[in-house]
């Protein structure tokens, strides 16, 4: 009986170490989702915005999300084509050429329309684009569609040659212009708005304004299920509906400068024919 009984106590240390390594490897880590926003203002204030609304749709849909974003906004959107990012928020893939690529809008980023700027310190002499023909204009950087593309293409349809300086990102270009490095800075309306705001004066003397734009779009890679697409975007879309995530929102707003209301809401690819009208029509060098 001694023996039976030792016997049967081994059978059930075996029998228990089999199923807890069965269970063991069976156990799946779910997969992680890279989001990818391009850079509006240096990393430290980019991370600080987005990492508590990732963290809270991380929660909220159950998909996990996890920030990726380089040193510029040009090293983000490298990420981006190399197809190492699942999510994005972006408006740097609606030329004909990355439109192949299949990325799909589900939302965008509540608020006024953006519009591409040129402007000069407010206490500059210059007060025509014309006077800017043989300087130095900063940007942030290539990839910025509204900020650069759109502003630098206008420059090139009105016969005005500059230099352009990639700062990085929009707070660089700021800080090198309140330097003395450019004449002028192209941004969008809501970034010289923030900066105004946070400065608590009239920095800016705006030379040109274009055609309106949609704020960045939140876009999913074509290798995202419909399933995941879907609990990410319901996530997204009514954070500003819940208590906790309304405040989520409207801490990051505030370190970065943008007003409360901007929430995120549905939106889909017809929004962004402004976007693809300009591509018809730009100069080649910006397109």
């Amino acid at each position: 009986m001694h023996r039976l009984f030792h016997s049967l106590a081994a059978l059930l240390v075996v029998f228990s170490l089999t199923v807890t390594t069965t269970a063991g490897a069976n156990t799946v880590e779910p997969p992680v989702y890279r989001f990818s926003p391009v850079n509006q203002w240096d990393i430290s204030k980019t991370a600080a915005y987005w990492n508590p609304i990732i963290q809270y749709v991380s929660e909220k849909s159950g998909v996990k999300l996890e920030l990726k974003i380089g040193r510029t906004s040009a090293d983000t959107t490298a990420y981006v084509l190399a197809q190492e990012v699942e999510f994005v928020f972006s408006n740097h893939l609606f030329s004909p050429d990355r439109e192949k690529l299949g990325w799909r809008v589900f939302g965008r980023r509540m608020g006024p329309a953006l519009y591409a700027q040129i402007a000069v310190p407010v206490e500059s002499p210059i007060r025509k684009l014309e006077e800017l023909n043989g300087t130095d204009v900063v940007y942030a950087g290539p990839e910025a569609f509204i900020g650069y593309r759109v502003v630098h293409g206008h420059l090139l349809s009105s016969g005005v040659q500059v230099n352009p300086i990639f700062a990085g990102n929009q707070n660089a270009a700021f800080s090198q212009l309140f330097a003395g490095r450019a004449k002028a800075v192209g941004s969008n309306s809501a970034l010289i708005d923030g900066y105004e705001e946070r400065a608590g004066k009239k920095m800016f003397r705006v030379l040109w304004t274009s055609e309106p734009y949609l704020d960045l779009a939140l876009m999913a890679s074509s290798k995202v299920s419909d399933k995941v697409q879907k609990a990410v975007a319901s996530a997204f879309l009514g954070m500003h509906k819940d208590p906790v995530g309304l405040k989520i929102l409207k801490n990051a707003s505030e370190v970065v400068g943008l007003s409360e209301d901007q929430y995120f809401v549905a939106a889909k690819d017809a929004d962004y024919a402004a976007y693809r009208r300009f591509y018809q029509s730009a100069p080649v060098a910006v397109r």
